[in-house]
């Protein structure tokens, strides 16, 4: 039985603490806030919960494995799981509105050839069959897999994975340096301007790369992959909201043995013959361990450069190992008094300006009791990317979103009873993360730009899990990096993933 120190107490974390437990190590996780989640949180006031993260889960099979493997009790039987169908409807700019289903790709090339024309669904659908391709090369070594360390630590990841050539008589009409001399798109954006061409369905694609931040004339193209996996397995809601999970993940690390230490922040680790030998807290006290499990970067090691990244890529494009410079969320919570319509979709997703930059504004309004006073009342959250730090005028820009939301004919100004605006400073303070940037998840192309630290360091004893170590952000795949180093420590550091 080994002492096992995780530093953090995300969903990433307590994945790989419970896991650990169960392998029969003593484990202990220090969180320098008072309380789980990482950046799971909620806000609650006058009856009304907010989910302050991400509000839908994507790949339940994540959570679903580590219920199953941590215990008797399946997932189904701690949290409430529903797909919300439909998936999403979409208000595009020029005042076009389209609902897709969910998990059903003909349903949505149907969709989208009543709202915008014939042959959109099948320019859609051929798109996703290529990005089926990508998610099939992919999805082990980018979800199942560890990743190594070092130079050739990308290796083929590193290779743009999307499989269809661009005419060339196409690109001679493309600016200088859109694509590679292989006449292969080399960004999401390319992809969608070639394979596309209605500027809605542009739109429609580069919004799935603008909901986790990501810049489409930035992104590789491999991030196709990103709406195949969605329309593919769905969006799922917790009853009661993502919290709840976190909740649920925290219940069994205690159901499992797992020590939680609150407000006992980690300085670094500490390390003596070339390995890992614990923890110093903050307050200057060591704690001894023979292995060490950290998330949200390494601090105190070669590995930690203070961006909270660990040594891994930006996540948008930048150099591996550059500090993040992703970006952020801004928030915007509504308590509205009426009923929620009966046709409000769960999710809309409104295709605007954000202070003159093209983006998106996704509204979550989930048909949850647990979330509103009385079914006299609503609880809606308002959420945009923007560039990591201090934020300009936050309220004048929360005025933004909802002035957008309304232009999209979803009525919530003139129903709002109170509002709390949830900047990226607030997103850092519960996460540590610099600027509050949340990190994508991986993905495969531009060199290795997109992927994050490898799970085992150089240092012997020290794993990095959660979002920003592989396979990067999101609630799924944070929790997929906890079982990848569990797997590391349980089975040694040969270990290449399930079988």
């Amino acid at each position: 039985m080994a002492r096992i120190a995780v530093v953090g107490a995300g969903l990433g974390a307590m994945a790989a603490a419970a896991r650990l437990a169960v392998a029969g190590h003593e484990v202990t996780v220090y969180e320098r806030t008072e309380t789980h989640g990482g950046g799971v949180r909620r806000f609650a006031r006058d009856g009304f919960a907010f989910d302050t993260g991400p509000g839908l889960l994507r790949l339940p099979a994540a959570h679903r494995d580590l219920f199953v493997k941590t215990g008797r009790e399946p997932l189904e039987r701690c949290v409430e799981l529903t797909r919300i169908d439909p998936d999403v409807r979409h208000h595009f700019a020029d005042g076009t509105t389209v609902t897709l289903p969910s998990t059903s790709h003909g349903g949505v090339a149907a969709a989208l050839d009543a709202a915008l024309g014939e042959d959109a669904g099948a320019r859609w659908n051929a798109l996703l069959g290529r990005a089926r391709t990508v998610w099939e090369a992919t999805r082990r070594p980018l979800l199942e897999e560890p990743l190594s360390h070092g130079a050739d630590a990308a290796g083929e990841l590193g290779h743009d994975p999307y499989p269809r050539p661009v005419r060339r008589r196409r690109l001679a009409l493309r600016r200088p340096g859109r694509a590679t001399r292989t006449g292969r798109p080399t960004t999401l954006r390319e992809v969608a301007e070639a394979e596309l061409r209605d500027p809605r369905l542009v739109a429609l694609l580069e919004s799935y790369a603008h909901a986790y931040g990501l810049d489409p004339a930035r992104a590789p193209a491999g991030a196709v992959v990103l709406p195949y996996v969605e329309q593919t397995f769905g969006c799922w809601y917790p009853r009661g909201g993502t919290r709840a999970l976190a909740d649920a993940v925290y219940a069994r690390c205690r159901a499992r043995g797992v020590r939680f230490r609150f407000g006992a922040g980690v300085r670094r680790v500490r390390a003596e013959g070339g390995r890992a030998t614990g923890v110093e807290l903050a307050d200057g006290s060591t704690e001894a361990a023979d292995v060490v499990v950290a998330c949200g970067g390494v601090p105190g090691t070669d590995t930690w450069d203070g961006s909270g990244d660990g040594g891994g890529g930006s996540g948008d494009g930048a150099a591996a190992g550059e500090p993040p410079t992703g970006s952020a969320r801004f928030t915007v919570l509504l308590a509205l008094r009426g009923a929620r319509p009966r046709d409000a979709a769960h999710r809309a997703v409104v295709h605007t300006t954000v202070r003159g930059e093209e983006g998106v504004v996704t509204v979550l309004r989930p048909d949850d009791p647990a979330l509103r006073p009385d079914d006299g009342h609503e609880a809606a959250v308002l959420t945009t990317a923007v560039p990591g730090g201090p934020v300009a005028a936050p309220e004048r820009l929360a005025d933004e979103l909802v002035a957008a939301a309304d232009a999209a004919g979803l009525g919530l100004g003139a129903r709002v009873l109170w509002r709390e605006v949830r900047t990226p400073e607030a997103y850092a303070a519960e996460t540590g993360s610099p600027g509050g940037v949340v990190p994508a998840p991986v993905l495969a192309g531009a060199d290795g730009a997109y992927l994050r630290a490898p799970n085992r360091t150089p240092l012997d004893g020290l794993y990095v899990a959660g979002g920003w170590a592989h396979p990067g952000g999101g609630l799924a795949h944070a929790t997929m990096s906890g079982a990848l180093v569990a797997g590391l420590v349980v089975e040694g550091d040969g270990w290449r993933g399930s079988r």
